[in-house]
């Protein structure tokens, strides 16, 4: 009996210090961001400090993303929120989430000079700012400026993150150029289902086109699927790319009809699945260049 009733003072006793443990171990602070790029450049500066989570899954298109009750339930829960922003969250989803849960929201595109779309005979900004290291190199800065206010006593180590990081996108950028020369000019055409790459083609020389008549918004009429036979068969280009946050049957089929070679898959608006080779912002990038490359030189 006594041998009993020492073991369960020992295991009360055990169980007292480890609540007392965890309450004087301190929160991380949540980060919540709308798409896989800012998910990934938050956890490159914040390191293990902080606790990142994304609302886009891999694969996804944020410009269709319908926020779900789970999304509302993490931005009440979080203390920061970051965005892409110049309107690649359609209807802007995640300054709505923020603002409705009386959240920080920090825009990261903020700096970058945007690009111009024509769309239905208006211009909007490009959101896809971030297919250059350039560019990148400014979601990071404004992503070490948001993470140094929320937590200043790790902004020490969020500010040396960031600086190996803005050396590896300069190497990034770098060897882009590399492998880009070896595509000659003229054959530096790139034609993909969606009009994602235009920062991209306009740092590295390629002419970007965009199929008429395609859209990555609902079903594709006849009419506008032969405008986009006609007009890729117009491109004389090699080969055609379709992009992992679409559904590529139907350009592998248009592609097929237009007598042309399916160049492979670009990862455009959302980052691979983890434990794939675009699982990060370099990596896709990476591949992404290989991809080309590959297909057009």
């Amino acid at each position: 009996m006594i041998r009993m009733m020492l073991s369960i003072l020992l295991c009360v006793l055990a169980l007292g210090v480890g609540a007392e443990e965890a309450a004087q171990t301190p929160r991380k602070k949540l980060v919540v961001c709308s798409t896989t790029q800012v998910a990934d450049f938050a956890r490159q500066v914040a390191g293990d400090h902080l606790k990142v989570q994304c609302i886009l899954a891999p694969g996804a298109d944020p410009h269709l993303y319908e926020p779900k009750p789970g999304d509302a339930r993490m931005v009440q829960q979080c203390d920061l929120v970051l965005q892409n922003g110049l309107g690649l969250e359609g209807k802007n989803w995640m300054a709505t989430l923020a603002q409705d849960a009386a959240k920080p929201v920090v825009t990261l595109t903020d700096g970058i000079k945007p690009l111009k779309l024509e769309e239905a005979g208006a211009a909007h900004d490009d959101p896809h700012a971030w297919f250059t290291p350039a560019n990148a190199a400014v979601y990071v800065r404004n992503t070490l400026a948001a993470l140094s206010k929320l937590e200043p006593a790790h902004a020490a180590a969020f500010e040396a993150r960031a600086q190996l990081y803005l050396q590896q996108l300069r190497v990034l950028d770098g060897w882009i150029k590399e492998q880009v020369n070896l595509v000659p000019k003229e054959q530096r055409i790139l034609v993909t289902s969606h009009d994602a790459f235009n920062y991209f083609a306009q740092e590295y020389g390629f002419k970007n086109e965009a199929p008429a008549g395609w859209s990555t918004e609902g079903e594709i009429t006849p009419d506008a699927r032969q405008r986009v036979v006609r007009s890729i068969s117009g491109f004389n280009v090699k080969a055609i790319f379709v992009e992992t946050s679409v559904n590529p049957k139907v350009i592998e089929d248009i592609a097929r009809e237009a007598g042309v070679k399916k160049g492979g898959e670009l990862y455009s608006d959302s980052m691979g699945a983890a434990g794939t080779a675009g699982e990060t912002y370099i990596g896709m990038m990476r591949e992404n260049v290989l991809t080309i490359v590959n297909a057009l030189k």
